[in-house]
């Protein structure tokens, strides 16, 4: 049953990690209603670690995207400079967020991690890609390509990303894609370096993680940790490609009301269903 569980949460990962609606709030409504028999350490340690599976995802589909070195014969270079410079770009961008967790995570998960907390920036953000969208509805974005984005466009961005991790609920993605549209990205665009910018992010995250918990794993933790890794890593496969394919042709308002309805629904469950915020 543990091993069903750690499935469902896998794919819940999979699912709101890459789409702009918040992993941890649903993170939070589910462990309400299927809750994992474990240690508090190690559910602690699971939520974030569990998200590398959907990292790995990331790896796969944009490898050579990512990947700044050629090796193969007849290269004119071993290093594909293009990409390099986007690895800067990236590493500056997660610099504030980085800080604020390295420092921070004790204090942000005990007085922020709450379901008022995450509530109001479902609505907020969802709010607010309702207002970027109308608001660039009819304009030709200024920048549509990765290799365009600057540095200055790269720590705009990046502080986007620390507002996420301050606050949660914002949806790390969420924020980060909003915060692309903002300053004239295009919604594809936006995507992708939010998809690239997870990666450090994340692996730093879980590393830090780990290192707290411990490599005192039981034999059930270690498989219920790797099976909610593999499934988040399938779902996010799919959908990644959900997702890119569907901003070729729709805006993100569509994810904007469901952030609005979803944060009615966590105040709702918490403060008059259940009475407990």
């Amino acid at each position: 049953m543990e091993i069903l569980k750690a499935a469902l949460f896998g794919i819940v990962e999979g699912i709101t990690e890459w789409l702009p609606i918040s992993s941890t709030g649903h993170m939070i409504l589910l462990n309400e209603f299927v809750h994992m028999q474990v240690r508090q350490e190690f559910w602690d340690m699971f939520l974030v670690v569990v998200q590398l599976g959907a990292i790995l995802a990331v790896v796969a589909l944009y490898w050579n995207k990512i990947f700044p070195f050629d090796f193969s014969r007849g290269a004119k270079s071993i290093v594909k400079t293009d990409i390099m410079v986007m690895w800067f770009k990236i590493v500056a961008a997660c610099i504030p967020a980085a800080v604020v967790g390295i420092f921070l995570d004790e204090f942000l998960e005990k007085y922020l991690y709450n379901p008022t907390t995450v509530a109001v920036m479902l609505i907020l953000f969802g709010v607010g890609f309702l207002v970027i969208e109308n608001g660039n509805r009819g304009k030709k974005a200024r920048v549509r390509s990765v290799k365009k984005l600057t540095y200055k466009d790269a720590l705009v961005i990046g502080l986007f990303q620390l507002v996420a991790a301050v606050f949660p609920g914002t949806s790390r993605s969420g924020a980060t894609i909003l915060g692309g549209l903002m300053i004239g990205v295009s919604r594809t665009v936006a995507a992708e370096f939010t998809f690239f910018l997870a990666i450090p992010v994340m692996l730093g995250a879980s590393l830090l993680k780990i290192a707290k918990f411990g490599l005192g794993f039981t034999g059930n933790e270690l498989a219920l940790l790797l099976v909610g890794m593999a499934v988040a890593f399938a779902v996010s496969v799919a959908v990644i490609r959900f997702l890119m394919g569907y901003i070729k042709k729709h805006d993100f308002k569509a994810f904007g009301w469901y952030r609005i309805a979803l944060g009615a629904l966590v105040l709702l469950y918490f403060y008059v269903i259940k009475g407990t915020p």
